[in-house]
């Protein structure tokens, strides 16, 4: 079974829902899926830091606690809830790869506007959106205890300082974290997972821009709510 986490906000659930159903329909194998509801793991003593002032959803630091939840044995994949999978998730599970800590889509992101959805604080540096999905070697993050990711600095945990080597980083297609709006569709060959970074079609927020991929978001929330 792959275990799959989601980074869960309220303002975002109806994307969390769309996105779970999402990762079901194209998956040809069992999924775990965990939403990261910060309410739960604040109940279970696992995280009590303070919303940061650059912090835009809930789920900015608890997706760190992934290798922790799953007792830092085996693999895990985390993804923001502001996605959509179009194509089989197992293969991305598939290209974990034993010799890294962590794999990513390496993206060289740098956002020209200050704000994104809802008014939210736009920040910029290193390593933006690698953590936005991520393949974890949960054995190797040992670091990631709920006392170290509730005391370290937000750059600290995005920018994967807690990782002793950059070269423990791994890469994985872009393909997989698509940015909606940013990147060029020129540069796959087929976008297996949408990300609506920015904001996407779920918010009433009429600063944020309609996009040609909002048409597969609005499909998949009628299919996954249809009666």
């Amino acid at each position: 079974m792959i275990p799959i986490f989601i980074g869960y906000d309220k303002r975002e659930r109806v994307a969390a829902n769309v996105l779970i159903d999402s990762i079901y329909n194209h998956s040809s194998e069992p999924v775990s899926v965990t939403p990261l509801v910060i309410e739960q793991l604040k109940f279970q003593n696992l995280y009590w830091r303070d919303r940061d002032l650059n912090q835009s959803t809930d789920f900015s630091f608890s997706r760190f606690l992934v290798p922790y939840l799953m007792k830092f044995d085996g693999w895990a994949i985390y993804m923001d809830c502001d996605m959509l999978i179009q194509n089989d998730i197992s293969e991305l599970w598939r290209q974990r790869d034993n010799k890294y800590t962590l794999m990513c889509v390496k993206h060289d992101y740098k956002p020209l506007e200050k704000t994104k959805f809802l008014g939210e604080k736009q920040t910029i540096y290193p390593k933006k959106n690698w953590s936005s999905l991520m393949l974890f070697n949960c054995s190797k993050c040992k670091k990631l205890t709920p006392n170290y990711i509730n005391k370290a600095s937000g750059l600290t945990l995005h920018r994967f300082l807690w990782i002793e080597e950059e070269k423990n980083i791994g890469d994985i297609d872009i393909s997989w974290n698509f940015l909606v709006d940013f990147n060029n569709s020129s540069e796959v060959r087929k976008i297996n997972n949408l990300h609506w970074t920015e904001g996407g079609p779920w918010f009433k927020d009429k600063t944020i821009k309609n996009t040609i991929y909002d048409k597969y978001w609005f499909k998949a929330k009628q299919d996954a709510f249809q009666i």
